[in-house]
């Protein structure tokens, strides 16, 4: 006579390998149809049955005869599912988060590239001296006075030349806008 899958599941429980081998022999086709039918595609049911059946040692502890064993593997079986769905859904809802905040970086490094380009242009179509000014006091690389000592001009001289800087600046973008 042959042993009832329940008797197999109390034994597999208390740590009888031959049992838990017994009872994936008879059910691991049962839980891969199951796993195909909820996920719909051959690899993800065979990825499903064997995380199923490496968590199975586990979790048949818990197993307590209340219902028939092939019942409480079918629970089993679609409470993996539905687990694995809802990871699937957060790693795609966090990819798409990812993604968004990847677009958005890649926006802001082209602008700022675009913009950085714009200026160098615009800074050759300067006279040499207003370039150079430029060139020192950008970004507060230097401050009015360190770049009058380095070019050897006056304080208010750089002053002065910034101020012409930002007016031809402002001209030239707003040239372009209007074209």
């Amino acid at each position: 006579m042959e042993t009832s899958d329940e008797d197999l599941a109390r034994a597999a429980a208390k740590g009888d390998a031959d049992a838990f081998a017994s009872l994936l022999r008879r059910h691991y086709d049962r839980i891969f149809r199951l796993c195909f039918r909820l996920t719909g595609r051959a690899d993800q049911a065979e990825d499903l049955t064997q995380d199923i059946c490496a968590a199975l040692p586990l979790k048949v502890q818990a197993f307590q005869a209340r219902a028939k064993f092939t019942t409480w593997l079918y629970r089993v079986v679609v409470n993996a599912a539905e687990d694995a769905r809802r990871r699937a859904t957060s790693h795609s809802r966090a990819a798409a988060g990812w993604g968004d905040v990847e677009q958005m970086r890649r926006a802001e490094a082209t602008e700022a590239a675009e913009a950085v380009d714009w200026l160098q242009r615009a800074m050759r179509s300067l006279p040499q001296d207003l370039q150079e000014t430029l060139a020192l006091t950008l970004e507060e690389e230097m401050t009015h006075a360190q770049a009058a000592e380095v070019l050897g001009v006056s304080e208010g001289t750089v002053s002065w030349r910034m101020s012409d800087i930002r007016k031809r600046l402002r001209a030239m973008r707003q040239e372009e806008l209007d074209q």
